[in-house]
């Protein structure tokens, strides 16, 4: 039986994509912040760093402001695919790469 891996958003890309989007539409952080209406900017520096990411509701408004879909600003990413032994001890795909997210880095749980 093979199981889809698990989909993993990559922080860096997606956030080096709403920087990109973000100039292609000729918009400033300050624009963002104040269509957002956040006090201060770090959250946007956040997002375009690869920090953090906007929340549900901040994606689709912000899906909405640069008029592209949700998915066109997330990156997904590219991990190898990983084994894992079934009761038989043969290897099958994982269901999802067993990462946790630690301290603000990606852990692999088997190396950990």
């Amino acid at each position: 039986m093979h199981l889809d891996q698990f989909p993993i958003i990559d922080l860096p890309a997606t956030g080096a994509n709403i920087r990109r989007l973000r100039q292609t539409r000729g918009l400033s952080v300050r624009d963002l912040q104040r269509f957002f209406g956040f006090e201060e900017p770090q959250a946007i520096y956040k997002w375009q760093q690869g920090k953090s990411l906007p929340t549900v509701d901040n994606l689709y408004a912000l899906s909405t402001l640069l008029d592209v879909p949700m998915n066109d600003i997330l990156v997904a990413a590219d991990h190898p695919e990983r084994d894992i032994c079934t009761m038989s001890g043969r290897p099958e795909p994982a269901a999802h790469p067993f990462y946790f997210r630690a301290r603000g880095a990606w852990r692999d749980l088997r190396t950990a």
